[in-house]
């Protein structure tokens, strides 16, 4: 067997014109891999050697490649950039939410990048106070996120975590508020999940493993002391670990979670040094949140409740044995997660397919609503971080209506609206029109699609562009939100549609259970049948599909070019896990053992052989695929750029068509692709121009 470090050797394209250049091939070097007595050969293997050149060179040559492929577009990339850009009011904020005697907020500037955290004392309408300007922080680095600051409980200092990789290690860094000097003292490598205790000077913080990214520790960080201390390691490489705290500010909760189960730990905020204490032991298939009601503990959980049901119990006494149910089971109803206030509580629940926010009295014990009345729309709760307060704060938007945060009073029900998107330019949410359609599947489940489309389409013509797009794993429900840049297909005559496939949970948990492990399957099968149900019924046909999705929805993808070539014209597949066989066999490449309750255990025959069944790469065969074009960072922490790196040389070798087939590698990013405002719309305008191109659409 040759070394897999060898170099890569691969075709050197020749720039006559796009229509000249060679796609660069991988060299192939046999490598053996045997599980269960089966063996495989995965000639693509050393692509994984990030150390080694010839590696980098193959994805710069993929790079080129695709780049000399679209060059006749590139204007039409620019205008389409600009037209993305140009729906966007860069001098914009958000609503100021209330914590304790200030109103925070992020707000843009015209022409910058990156969001400047800031407050105001008082009132919505105080002085503006700047706690952190990202756009500084972000000068001369090709990639920058920081997540909203942590903000200590006095209000004199924030927290902030800074990742300039892309690979979500952030450095935490500490600003005084009162002075503006950032302090000398830093925590490196973090996770980026913290949270301050009440004593205004102990910081609990998440490190990860280094290697395979597991969220295991959580640490204290004491203000000028000169080690942390390690309050929590969780052992169990299936689970991870959060920090967060209660509502009403007492706890500190340490949540160890994995696909399947739960435990907590809590310890009281002003007593950093105590040991926390667990709330409920784990069980396998128990998963419970927690959240205080300052005389008890709110306990959402699954204990023989599918869909989840919530239950309450004394602080004194938090074991399962004293859980007593407060809102009982339903068949129809998910209860996705919960809120709790002073005098109310608030669940977010989800049936048939749509979202609703249910709101209990909690001395009356009496019961609300809190819905919409458009066909589809995506519902949530937003930022709510007074305890003692009658006021919700929630986001709404649809695929017409752009996202819009209310105000609702908790005892009338009444909404205020605070603020709707606004999209600048001809926009009127009146042109286009919003469905909820039911597709039966092969197996004779109705699975619900929202599809979006301008008014006067032709809706049985058989000739309009389609865009297609899911996800369906993870219980992750695909919401049917509203997107700016997608008007730029809506106004050059495309249907767009999202199929809520099992795998998520838009229908409850059954839904999630019957499009995971050993029914995996279906989730493919669904996106399939829905695409042919919008062929059959004259929305489009398949010389006018164009199905995307990134991450797990790229495995989707992967699947559906597989057993469905012939359905589609294009296919995005963004960041996609496609090599689920060997990733899932190898611990130590990052989230493989905190992945077998989704997935399954490959090191269990059964698994590694329905797995293998579907597995995107494995599955590639000397036939015809769709035109493709397939997206990565080379610093993605979910999907490592070499399964999509390998995934596009397979391809390459076996295919027999004359088709497209473009690897984009992002040599500078990772898992979410660029991290500025605009900067990020410039991969959506090379996308779009993929398929508006070989729809034959030119402007």
């Amino acid at each position: 067997m040759r070394a897999i470090f060898l170099a890569a050797v691969f075709c050197v394209p020749a720039f006559e014109g796009a229509a000249a250049v060679l796609p660069p091939r991988a060299e192939k070097i046999p490598y053996r891999l045997e599980k269960h007595g089966h063996a495989r050969v995965d000639d693509y293997y050393w692509l994984k050697d990030r150390k080694n050149p010839g590696v980098i060179k193959y994805l710069a040559a993929e790079n080129a490649y695709a780049a000399a492929a679209m060059a006749h577009t590139e204007n039409f990339q620019a205008a389409l950039f600009d037209e993305m850009k140009a729906r966007v009011k860069q001098d914009d904020s958000t609503v100021p939410f209330k914590y304790g005697d200030y109103y925070y907020y992020k707000t843009y500037k015209a022409g910058g990048e990156y969001p400047v955290y800031a407050r105001r004392k008082g009132s919505p309408e105080g002085r503006e106070e700047v706690l952190l300007d990202v756009n500084d922080l972000a000068k001369g680095k090709p990639y920058c996120s920081v997540l909203f600051p942590a903000i200590r409980p006095d209000h004199a200092m924030i927290a902030y975590a800074l990742d300039t990789g892309g690979r979500r290690f952030y450095d935490v860094y500490f600003k005084d508020l009162r002075t503006g000097e950032t302090l000398n003292e830093k925590l490196e490598k973090t996770a980026g999940n913290m949270t301050w205790a009440a004593d205004n000077k102990t910081l609990f913080y998440v490190r990860q493993d280094p290697e395979t990214l597991r969220w295991e520790r959580v640490l204290a960080h004491e203000l000028g002391a000169a080690a942390d201390r390690e309050v929590f390691f969780e052992a169990d490489e299936t689970f991870e670990v959060t920090v967060s705290k209660s509502n009403t500010d007492k706890f500190i909760f340490l949540r160890s979670g994995s696909t399947l189960s739960t435990e907590y730990r809590l310890l009281e905020a002003d007593k950093p040094g105590a040991a926390p204490r667990v709330f409920q032991a784990r069980r396998t298939g128990l998963e419970y949140d927690v959240e205080d009601g300052g005389d008890r503990f709110y306990v959402l959980n699954n204990d023989g409740a599918r869909n989840f049901k919530v239950s309450v119990c004394p602080s004194s006494a938090t074991a399962r044995a004293h859980w007593a149910e407060l809102v009982p089971h339903r068949a129809d109803t998910l209860v996705e997660y919960m809120d709790v206030f002073e005098n109310w509580l608030v669940l977010k629940e989800r049936t048939n397919a749509l979202g609703r926010l249910h709101v209990f009295d909690r001395a009356a014990g009496a019961e609300s609503w809190i819905d919409f009345d458009e066909p589809a729309y995506m519902l949530e709760l937003a930022e709510n971080f007074e305890y003692r307060t009658g006021t919700l704060r929630v986001s709404y938007e649809s695929m017409t209506t752009p996202d819009s945060v209310y105000d609702v009073d908790l005892k009338t029900g009444a909404k205020k609206l605070m603020k709707r998107q606004e999209v600048l330019g001809s926009f009127k949410p009146e042109d286009y029109k919003a469905e909820r359609l039911w597709v039966a599947a092969r197996d004779g489940e109705r699975v619900p699609v929202s599809i979006v489309y301008k008014k006067g389409l032709d809706l049985k013509s058989g000739k309009n562009p389609l865009y297609i797009y899911s996800y369906g794993s993870y219980g992750y429900s695909s919401d049917p939100y509203f997107s700016s840049v997608r008007l730029s297909l809506l106004d050059r005559g495309f249907i767009c549609a999202i199929p809520h496939i099992r795998g998520g949970s838009e229908l409850g948990r059954r839904w999630y259970e019957d499009g995971r492990q050993l029914k995996k399957k279906n989730t493919f099968y669904d996106f399939i049948d829905v695409t042919k149900f919008l062929i059959k019924e004259g929305y489009t046909s398949p010389a006018h599909v164009y199905a995307e999705g990134g991450s797990a929805g790229g495995l989707l993808m992967g699947a559906v070019a597989n057993l469905a070539p012939e359905l589609y014209r294009g296919i995005i597949a963004a960041v996609p896990f496609v090599d689920v066989a060997t990733t899932m066999l190898d611990p130590d490449i990052p989230l493989t053992t905190s992945e077998y309750d989704e997935w399954g255990n490959p090191n269990v025959k059964e698994y590694y052989e329905y797995i293998l069944s579907y597995s995107p790469y494995d599955n590639v065969e000397r036939k015809a695929y769709p035109n493709l074009l397939i997206t990565t960072g080379l610093n993605d922490s979910q999907v490592q750029y070499w399964e999509p790196a390998k995934w596009a040389a397979k391809l390459r070798d076996l295919k027999t068509d004359s088709n497209l087939l473009l690897l984009k590698t992002d040599m500078d990013t990772g898992h979410g692709g660029k991290s500025g405002r605009f900067e990020s719309l410039k991969l959506t305008a090379f996308e779009f121009a993929f398929m508006l191109d070989l729809e034959g659409i030119k402007e």
